[in-house]
Formats: structure tokens, C-alpha cells, sequence
């Protein structure tokens, strides 16, 4: 029986929702108008006056102020709330500089660390602006001019602006803000069509019209989701910028980042330009994505999703606030309603695409090193794996394999058995996968090397601005970049798979290096002068360069210039390597990418990165983990036992515990160091590290069920706690558990040298995975028991699991007879559900290729109701129902209403066996 401390807990409270006033508007008749927010209401002014009174007689105490004293309108302006007038960094913003612009300057303490704080130049409340001069009602919304009349500080103000307004769903609003004269770059992005408007949408909105602002209101609750009357908005050619309170201080998403999964909103900023570096706080890492979810006080939840590719960075601060700040293209918001943050997630992916569906044995355990010298040694971890009846699915081989680090060849030496290799995985009902750089190596004599012989003579390469293939630097070298915008770029990468594909049948594919990655800044000539490769304003990007360690942004691609498509070329590389490798295996792909952008769940996964082998790692692999299913990638997770460093046996064991519930589960390693796969650790480990596998092989048939809900309508597959908990305030910071669709807890360890775990439990029953024995939780914090060789795992109450017998692969499980374990809600009812196909073949579900199957469990029956047959369900049998939470012992269990043999534990477990019922065939089981 497991014992359960109970702990006393903080519970985070939610900032107060501060609703600003209607501002002037082209409004219908009878609502009344908005004013802007710095007229505010009558006790917000006298309170910001009567402090403003205060300082100003503090300052005049102390010695007066450092300068001279600020305009009123300027003291007027609390803190948290002034917004940035001069963001750029690595200068020191003089008053003189500051009021050149024509802002308010009002130096504030420095934080410590080198931290950002309260900017001290900031726009004063009548900054000029721009003026919405006409809107005009079309079929699906309206339709509006924005002119201003006086010129910002950035070059190239666009002085007239096309509002386009579509109420597209009733859950989801469309706003887009663009040059009303000349066409600009946009994503080269499909989005669904509207052929309607909205009819009862669940928010409302409101303009001001001098200065332009928008106001968007919840109509159920009256909150205020967006604000953008508290700062100019401003639209030069490479500077825009727009401004918005929210709501409460709960906000997550705008990835690729390293830290919480709940953001600060203390002066932090979140930069958005895929560079090559490992996970590291505050940094621009691999991917990105300008999609953020903000929980409202009373647990509803929006979304906001910027459709702009440029590089971009987001600053949050405590007003609370969010300034969107990007250097090209359009300002192209989607904002989704929910009202719950599961809704808001799907409605945000019925405009960028769900996620593939993926194959079974993609969501087996994958092992991979940089670091295999050879692919006989290679073969020895397998066949080390095998001996110890370890789980693996797929085998992975990093750049050794290459001959030369070049793409789409072998080390004919040190890989030259590497076609038996791939022979021996498969009769082992195995898979193989294999790294691709999208750097071509470049220095090969003429003839020698036919991918980037073909690729230059169909010019197929980013190409520099005086129309020559630009030359980086990566593992072989010198390199050219496949420009995989081009569609016949997306040929070409096909043959050449084809080609390497006919000597070694691999069966997935890892594409690295692709933000693109680049060992020079810029190329080997750097990068020429001009305002693409240095901007009038450059982003807070490591390195403080757009071309650092990457490519020109002024290299020339198909689709434009690699300064607009930069964070697009991981998400042109992945749909390249999809379709490729649906054309020549004929059955779904496994692609997993480093560099992402919005959408790029429909062709791959990804992995979090080079990270490092620390425990804050692991921790941190978490809300990695959380973010990418916000980001519609649900088959994501991090190099188990880290990839860089050295681990240790301990460090390994919990990763590996931790890691067994990554959608995607893979242990990397770098090169030089040891190695970290199960077989080389002591038999205590590595028999921790085998049980835990085989756990999650055991759960392959609910996973599975996930990732098909993800696909049909972007259900998450690793959640955290607040998505099903959302009114729950203590779940909204909560990032060191999350759960498996809505019912399965992990609560993993996350320190060294402990032997206990303290975790969440909200509100309800909750089960023991392996026991069935079920705590009552009112919300609260317990400590659990976690020795090396142990994960908590819990059920909730009302769900129903569909688990299978593990074998070794995720084959040899499907053989397997399934138990189905029954978690009873207080009312003793429960739900569950099974999707089961053949596992691999293409559009099973659209093709009707598939089994679908319902549990449900009231007034003591379990019933199995299949929904939609296939020849496949007809293979396996349901072998187990074990029923958690039977509070009285039965007399007596009726299988179809025959009387069938039972067991009956003190800790309410009722289990029935041996069933043998196919599962092709629905069921009835009673107990009385």
C-alpha cells in the first residue's frame, strides 16, 4: 500500500483583471465607446497621481530629480506600464536620444544580473500614432484605413495601412494589418478558406479611432483580451511593432526557449530567429513559434498566433503586457476563444494543420549516439540490447556513418556492413534511422559527388546576392544549401534518397543542422553591406547578428530572400523529407527535426536539442515537452540522459523513468564520452531502466489512441496539468509532472540523492498505476515514495486505459493480448476509447482501415462497443480487465451473462482474466 504525505502548498493567485475603458470608435448605435487607456477611470488617474505626488515630493526631499524633471504626462505612466520607445540594445539610451524620438525619459534602478528592467525611455500617452479613417462592413467582417500623419523613427514608415477584419468562427478572429499600397512579403502559408461569417461569435469587438487601437472582449465574462490602445503602433518597411495588455499575468507558448513553461512576465524577452545552440536560458534556440496561450482569471483561456516568419521578439512585462515586434512582412493575428485551453489548441490547429498520424514503431524506444565508430559496433549495442530483452524499436546512426560528413553516402570502411546491419533490424522487426545535414558538401572534384554536381546544375542552392551559390561551412566543409523552397529542390532530395535508399533501406529520417546551421557567420565571403544583413533594427538574436552562425539573410531563395524565410527553411526541409519518404517506402514517415515553425507537426517531430547531461536538463526537458504540444508537435522529447557531458548511473536511471513518457523516446549521446545506453550500466539500472520500457510498451495501445485524437482534432498527447484542471490555480505553474492525454499523471524525480517525490494531485480519486490502490486528493501537494527503481504513476478517476503485454518491439507487443484497466469515478463510471490499425500504411482512419473502439463503464457493467471494424482487430484478444475503485466485493462477474472466475483485493482491485475475447467483438461484464 503506498503512503501518501500530505504537504502545505502556495497556491499562485491570479493577477486581478485591470478592464480599460472604451475609447472613441466607429461603434454600432447604443454601445457605448472605448476611451483610450491612459484616460482610464476616475479613481485609476487620482491613484496614479497621488503616487506620482508622492514620488515627485520623495525626489524633491532626496535632492531632486538626476535631470531634468519629466512632463506630467510622463509621470503619469506607471512602471509596469511603459513601453519600450527605444529597444535597442548594447548602446545607453541618453535622455537627449530618448526625446529625439519625441518620448518620455525617466531613468529607473538596474536590475541586477544585467537583467532587463523598467525601460527608461518609454511612449508618452499622445505619441503620435495612427488614425483609423474608414471602416467599412464586408461578407466576413469589416475592412478599414490607418493613416498617420506623422513619421516614426524607423526609415520607410508606411504612412497608409489596410485593416482586414474577418469574424471566421464563432471561437476564432482574423486581423490583419498590412501596407495599403504596395504588396509585402507574407508566409507562404496555407490556411483554411472562410466562405462565411461568423453568426454567434463569443466575442465582441471595439476600435479607437484616434489613436487606432484594438479592444477584444470575452462576451460571456466581459474580460478584455486585447488592448492595443497602450502604445503606438508603428509599421515601417523592417520595424513593426504593436502593443497589448492581458489579462492575467498566466502566459505560455512563444517558442523555441529554454526555461518554465509559465512565463515571467518581469521584463523578459522572448526572441524568435531559429539558431543553432544548445538549450541555454534567455537564447534563441532552433525553432520558432509566435503562438502564445494566456489562462484568464476564472480558468478560461485564448490564444494568439502572429502568422510573420521574419525574426521577431516578444517582451513581456508586468503591466501585464506584450509588445510584438518584428522586422518584415505583415501583421497577421489569429486569435482563438477557446474558452478552454484544449479548445484553443485545436482551434488554433484547424488553422496551421493537425499532426500526422505517426507509425506504431515511431513511438517505440530509439537509441542513437554520436560516437558508433563503426556499424559493427553499431551492431554490438543492438545485439547487447537484445540480450538483455530490452525494448528498442529503431537503431539510430548520427554523422559517423558518412563518408566524408557528405550526405547520401556510407564510410565504406568503418560502415561498410551497414546494409547488414539495416538487414539484420528488420528480420529483428526493427528500423533504422539515419542523420541528413542540408548542407552540401561543395569541394568534391567535378563528377565525383552527384548531389551537389545535379543540384548547381539545376541551381538548387541559396545563392548570394551577385547570383552564386552561397558557401558556408559545415561538418564535410565547404557547403551549398539546398534552397528547399524551390519545389525542385524537393525532386532532387527525393532521388538522392532514392539513390542511398537502394544500398541501405533505411526507414526514418533525423534532419539536423537545418535552422540552417553554419560554422561561419554568413558565408565564406561574410555577408555584403545592406539593410537585409544589417536592419535599421536588429532583434535581441544570440550574437547580435542575423547571420550569426547561419546564412546571409540577404541570400536569394525561390520563394524570396532568406531574411523572410530564415524560420521556414527546418519546416520546407521537413515537407521536403516527408513526402520523400512516403514516395519511396509507400507507408508513413518518421522525420524528426531540430528547426520548427508553426505547422511543421503535419511532417515531423522534434527532438529539444544538444542539451547537456544535468539534472536541470531533465527538469527542463519538461516544459520543452509541454510547449511543442502547445506548438501542435506532439511526438517531441529530449535526448534521454542527456547528449552532451557525462552522465551518471543515477542521473541515467531517472532519465530513463522520465524519458519513457516523452511522446518521443529517444537516449543520444555525444561523441568522446561514455556510453549511456541500458546495456552498460549495473544490473540494478539496467534493470530499472528495461522495467520502465517496458511500461510504456506496455501503455503503446493508449499512446497510440492519443496521437490518432491529435491527428483527427488536435487533442495533446503530453499535457500539462492545468489544461484538464484549468480553474485549479495551483496547476497554472506546475511543470515538473504533466500527464498523458487527460488521465495519466507522471510524476517523475527530478533531483540526485532522494528517495521520495512530492507532486500535485488535483481535486478527485487518483489511482496507483501499478496497484490500483486510490487517493482522495482535495487539491493538494503529497509525498510519495520514489526509490531508484520506481516512477509514480497515477490513473484518474473515470478513465479507462487500454494496456498491452510488452514484448521487445512495438511489433511483438501488437500480438499481444490487451488488458484494460477500469479507474471508477466516485459515481463508478468511467470512459476509454482504442484506435488500432495496421500500424505503419498511409490515411488508415481516412481510408477506413482502422478499428475504433469505446469503453464505458455505469452502474457496474463495462461494455466494449466497437464503432468501426478491420481485418487487423480480428488478430488480438483482450486478455484482462482490471478494475480500480470496486468498493464492495462481488458475489459474482457475468461475462455476456455467463458467471466467470474473479479476484478481489482489499485495496478495491477487481481483476477478471483470461477473457480471450477478440477484440473485433463488442462485450458486456457485469458485477454484482
Amino acid at each position: 500500500m503506498k503512503s501518501y504525505q500530505k504537504l502545505t502548498t502556495a497556491v499562485p493567485q491570479p493577477a486581478a483583471c485591470w478592464v480599460e475603458e472604451e475609447g472613441s470608435a466607429p461603434t454600432p448605435a447604443g454601445r457605448r465607446k472605448l476611451a483610450p487607456w491612459w484616460v482610464g477611470s476616475g479613481l485609476l488617474v487620482a491613484a496614479v497621481l497621488l503616487s506620482t505626488v508622492t514620488v515627485w515630493v520623495l525626489r524633491q526631499v532626496s535632492g531632486g530629480w538626476p535631470g531634468p524633471t519629466p512632463p506630467p504626462k510622463c509621470l503619469l505612466i506607471p512602471e509596469s506600464h511603459r513601453f519600450d520607445c527605444y529597444p535597442e540594445r548594447h548602446m545607453v539610451v541618453t535622455q537627449e536620444l530618448c526625446e529625439s524620438r519625441g518620448c518620455c525619459f525617466i531613468e529607473s534602478p538596474l536590475p541586477a544580473g544585467g537583467k532587463q528592467g523598467v525601460p527608461w525611455c518609454f511612449y508618452p500617452p499622445d505619441f503620435p500614432s495612427y488614425t483609423l479613417e474608414s471602416l467599412n462592413q464586408t461578407a466576413l467582417g469589416m475592412v478599414g484605413l490607418l493613416v498617420r500623419r506623422e513619421k516614426a523613427y524607423y526609415p520607410r514608415d508606411i504612412e497608409m495601412l489596410r485593416l482586414d477584419v474577418e469574424f471566421e468562427t464563432d471561437t476564432r478572429l482574423h486581423i490583419k494589418i498590412t501596407d495599403a499600397a504596395n504588396p509585402r512579403y507574407e508566409v507562404p502559408f496555407e490556411v483554411p478558406p472562410v466562405m462565411k461569417r461568423a453568426e454567434n461569435p463569443i466575442y465582441s469587438l471595439d476600435f479607437s479611432r484616434n489613436p487606432f487601437g484594438v479592444l477584444l472582449r470575452r462576451k460571456a465574462t466581459g474580460t478584455v483580451l486585447l488592448n492595443t490602445t497602450v502604445a503606438p503602433l508603428i509599421f515601417a518597411d523592417q520595424f513593426l511593432q504593436i502593443s497589448t495588455l492581458l489579462p492575467s499575468k498566466f502566459l505560455y507558448g512563444l517558442g523555441e526557449h529554454r526555461g518554465t513553461l509559465l512565463h515571467s512576465l518581469d521584463w523578459s524577452t522572448l526572441t524568435l530567429w531559429a539558431r543553432d545552440v544548445p538549450p541555454t536560458e534567455s537564447f534563441n534556440l532552433y525553432g520558432a513559434h509566435p503562438f502564445c496561450l494566456v489562462m484568464e482569471e476564472g480558468g478560461d483561456a485564448h490564444g494568439v498566433f502572429l502568422l510573420n516568419s521574419n525574426a521577431m521578439e516578444v517582451v513581456l512585462q508586468p503591466a501585464p503586457g506584450l509588445t510584438w515586434r518584428t522586422i518584415g512582412g505583415v501583421l497577421d493575428f489569429y486569435i482563438f476563444l477557446g474558452p478552454d485551453p484544449n479548445m484553443v489548441i485545436q482551434q488554433y490547429q484547424q488553422v496551421i494543420g493537425f499532426p500526422a498520424m505517426p507509425p506504431l514503431w515511431a513511438l517505440g524506444f530509439h537509441l542513437c549516439r554520436w560516437g558508433y565508430r563503426s556499424s559493427n559496433e553499431t551492431w554490438q549495442t543492438v545485439r547487447a540490447m537484445r540480450n538483455y530483452q530490452i525494448p528498442q524499436d529503431a537503431q539510430w546512426n548520427d554523422i559517423d556513418y558518412m563518408d566524408g560528413y557528405r550526405d547520401f553516402t556510407f564510410d565504406p570502411q568503418k560502415f561498410a556492413s551497414l546494409p547488414s546491419l539495416v538487414e539484420d533490424l528488420h528480420k529483428h522487426r526493427q528500423r533504422y534511422v539515419m542523420i541528413l545535414d542540408p548542407g552540401i558538401s561543395s569541394t568534391n572534384p567535378r563528377g565525383s559527388y552527384w548531389p551537389f554536381d545535379e543540384g548547381l546544375r539545376r541551381g538548387l542552392f541559396l545563392n548570394t546576392t551577385q547570383g552564386q551559390p552561397l558557401i558556408g561551412q559545415v561538418w564535410p566543409g565547404f557547403t551549398a544549401f539546398a534552397d528547399f523552397s524551390n519545389p525542385d529542390t524537393h525532386q532532387w532530395w527525393l532521388e538522392n534518397l532514392q539513390h542511398f535508399h537502394a544500398h541501405v533501406p533505411f526507414d526514418g529520417l533525423w534532419i539536423d543542422m537545418n535552422e540552417p546551421s553554419n560554422f561561419m557567420d554568413g558565408s565564406e565571403d561574410g555577408c555584403p553591406p545592406g539593410e537585409l544583413d544589417s536592419p535599421p533594427y536588429t532583434p535581441a538574436v544570440l550574437g547580435d547578428s542575423l547571420s550569426a552562425k547561419t546564412v546571409c539573410a540577404s541570400a536569394k531563395q525561390r520563394a524570396s530572400v532568406h531574411y523572410n524565410l530564415h524560420n521556414l527553411y527546418g519546416l520546407m526541409e521537413a515537407k521536403a523529407t516527408a513526402s520523400a519518404l512516403i514516395q519511396i517506402r509507400g507507408k508513413r514517415p518518421l522525420v524528426i527535426s531540430r528547426s520548427t515553425f508553426p505547422s511543421q507537426g503535419r511532417y515531423s517531430g522534434h527532438w529539444l536539442g544538444d542539451n547537456r547531461s544535468q539534472w536541470k536538463d531533465m527538469y527542463y526537458s519538461i516544459p520543452g515537452l509541454l510547449s511543442f504540444s502547445l506548438f501542435s508537435i506532439p511526438l517531441v522529447g529530449a535526448d534521454i540522459c542527456g547528449f552532451s557531458g557525462s552522465t551518471s548511473e543515477e542521473l541515467c536511471t531517472r532519465w530513463m523513468q522520465l524519458g519513457a513518457f516523452y511522446p518521443f523516446a529517444r537516449n543520444h549521446n555525444t561523441q568522446n564520452e561514455k556510453a549511456q545506453d541500458p546495456t552498460v550500466f549495473s544490473p540494478a539500472a539496467r534493470t530499472a531502466m528495461k522495467d520502465v520500457l517496458l511500461i510504456r510498451y506496455s501503455l503503446l495501445p493508449f499512446l497510440y489512441t492519443l496521437f490518432h485524437r491529435a491527428h483527427l482534432q488536435g487533442d495533446t498527447v503530453a499535457r500539462p496539468l492545468f489544461f484538464e484542471f484549468p480553474r485549479d490555480v495551483a496547476t497554472l505553474g506546475l511543470d515538473r509532472q504533466f500527464l498523458w492525454g487527460r488521465s495519466l499523471l507522471v510524476t517523475p524525480v527530478l533531483e540526485p540523492g532522494v528517495d521520495s517525490v512530492t507532486g500535485y494531485f488535483p481535486r478527485g480519486v487518483w489511482y496507483d498505476f501499478y496497484t490500483g490502490s486510490s487517493v482522495n486528493s482535495s487539491g493538494e501537494m503529497l509525498k510519495m515514495s520514489a526509490p531508484l527503481e520506481h516512477l509514480n504513476l497515477h490513473v484518474r478517476e473515470g478513465a479507462i486505459l487500454p494496456t498491452q503485454k510488452p514484448g521487445t518491439t512495438s511489433e511483438a507487443t501488437r500480438g499481444n493480448p490487451l488488458r484494460l484497466i477500469v479507474a471508477l469515478s466516485q459515481g463508478a463510471t468511467a470512459w476509454g476509447d482504442l484506435f488500432w490499425d495496421d500500424g505503419e500504411s498511409l490515411d488508415t482512419f481516412e481510408r477506413g482501415s482502422y478499428s475504433y473502439l469505446v469503453f464505458n463503464v455505469t452502474q457496474n457493467i463495462f461494455t466494449s462497443t466497437v464503432l468501426h471494424a478491420s481485418a487487423e482487430a480480428t488478430e488480438v484478444t483482450i486478455g484482462t480487465l482490471s478494475i480500480f475503485g470496486v468498493r464492495k466485493p462481488p458475489s459474482k462477474v457475468l461475462l455476456n451473462g455467463q458467471e466467470k472466475p474473479f479476484s478481489y483485493l482489499d485495496n478495491e482491485v477487481l481483476t477478471v482474466s483470461d477473457l480471450g475475447l477478440s477484440l473485433s467483438q463488442g462485450f458486456s461484464l457485469q458485477w454484482l
